[in-house]
């Protein structure tokens, strides 16, 4: 069974989506589609609109076969690990034979010769883009950048008219590299992302929206059935049962009150232990909540925001805070050892067999609890989904368990 892995958020699944879903088929001549997902927090920093059961549900009715959690350790990080930690659970897998991926031009071919140049870490290449940083641009544009300038010193510039730095590009370009560095013989594809983009926040055709502008309509509206025309018959069955049930739409401002609680009783040497505090941060933060207009997460990004940092970078900072993740847990050397368990999330009858067949291939214990270990990462997302429950309208306590009693999702 000819076999492709997707990565993906499902924040929420929309048309978008499925047409990745089905071209992804269709391109690679698979038989079989795996998803990577991200669990209950996202790459930006945010957290996810439902719960990964809900979204496991999605990616299953819209024809996924098989669905994998990305650990949180992973899933909410800037591009490189966040790339790597995904491509890594499609590597152990053992069953996966492609990866396809959407970007804004859908082609490969200077991704690929760029990633082949890069692969090493050229030491010249590091020293830019610390320079760049250490100038106040920001990470994408900084490492764009060097990119550009170290491939035109070589003599390779990368082709007129491709921007690097479009988050798609930059993605799909961590995805080769994170290939290349484990070795992997997964064969990788790319897609044209169509009629809308990544960060887009408005709508501009009749069926086709970005994730972000969908989230910001459903701010707006405050009723699911305005997503009806930008997401299959599914997602907003699931979406209107999620919301009816008060576990959804979650939001940053529904995790507003644990977070300033444990800010304001964190000192600034407490704050610099945690992920993602860099470079003085630990001061900005305390000295911004002194100065709120309001006790929201808005309103403190906004006290925070320079054009140094990103909004996303900021988000992150404040995930990390939040979660309680310290730079020893998320250290680059840890990352970089890979992933030591799967977790499975949802599968379909395709997915069943591959399960069977990963029994044999799998490079790492297949799971379908938390109960079933007790890794450090494994233990990160259990903690994830309890602090992720206390957003629900009305919590129940079994809700911050469910990583150890929920069942797989079965379609």
């Amino acid at each position: 069974m000819r076999t492709v892995g997707i990565v993906v958020e499902y924040n929420p699944l929309h048309n978008g989506h499925l047409y990745h879903i089905q071209q992804s088929r269709k391109i690679t001549g698979a038989d079989a589609v795996v998803a990577v997902m991200s669990g209950h927090f996202l790459q930006r920093g945010e957290p996810a609109l439902a719960d990964k059961w809900a979204r496991t549900e999605m990616a299953l009715r819209a024809g996924c076969d098989l669905v994998l959690e990305l650990p949180v350790a992973y899933s909410a990080q800037p591009a490189q690990w966040f790339a790597y930690g995904a491509v890594a659970v499609l590597e152990a897998t053992g069953v996966v034979d492609a990866l396809c991926f959407g970007s804004e031009s859908g082609e490969l071919a200077p991704l690929l010769r760029i990633a082949r140049l890069l692969a090493e870490e050229p030491q010249a290449l590091s020293g830019r883009l610390s320079g760049l940083l250490k100038a106040g641009l920001p990470y994408p544009s900084a490492y764009s950048e060097a990119v550009r300038s170290y491939l035109s010193d070589a003599g390779l510039a990368v082709d007129a008219g491709f921007r690097l730095d479009q988050p798609n590009h930059t993605l799909g370009l961590h995805y080769l590299l994170a290939l290349l560095r484990l070795g992997s013989s997964i064969e990788p594809f790319s897609i044209r992302r169509e009629k809308s983009g990544y960060n887009q926040t408005t709508i501009t055709d009749r069926r086709i929206a970005s994730a972000t502008a969908l989230r910001k309509l459903l701010s707006e509206r405050a009723e699911v059935a305005a997503l009806a025309p930008y997401v299959p018959a599914s997602t907003l069955e699931i979406l209107a049962r999620e919301a009816a049930a008060g576990r959804a739409p979650v939001t940053w401002e529904s995790f507003a009150r644990p977070l300033l609680h444990r800010l304001l009783q964190s000192r600034e040497a407490d704050l610099a232990a945690f992920a993602e505090v860099t470079e003085g941060l630990e001061f900005r933060i305390r000295q911004s909540l002194r100065t709120l207009p309001e006790y929201s997460v808005e309103a403190l990004l906004a006290a925070l925001k320079t054009k140094r940092y990103t909004r996303t970078k900021l988000q992150r900072m404040l995930l990390r805070i939040l979660l309680g993740h310290r730079k020893d847990e998320l250290a680059p050397e840890r990352l970089a050892s890979g992933i030591e368990y799967i977790r499975v999330l949802g599968f379909g009858e395709k997915g069943r067999e591959l399960l069977r067949r990963m029994k044999k291939t799998a490079a790492v214990p297949v799971i379908q609890s938390a109960a079933e270990g007790d890794w450090p990462y494994l233990r990160l997302d259990a903690e994830a989904t309890a602090l992720y429950s206390l957003a629900f309208d009305a919590p129940a306590p079994a809700d911050a368990w469910r990583d150890y009693t929920r069942p797989p999702v079965r379609v």
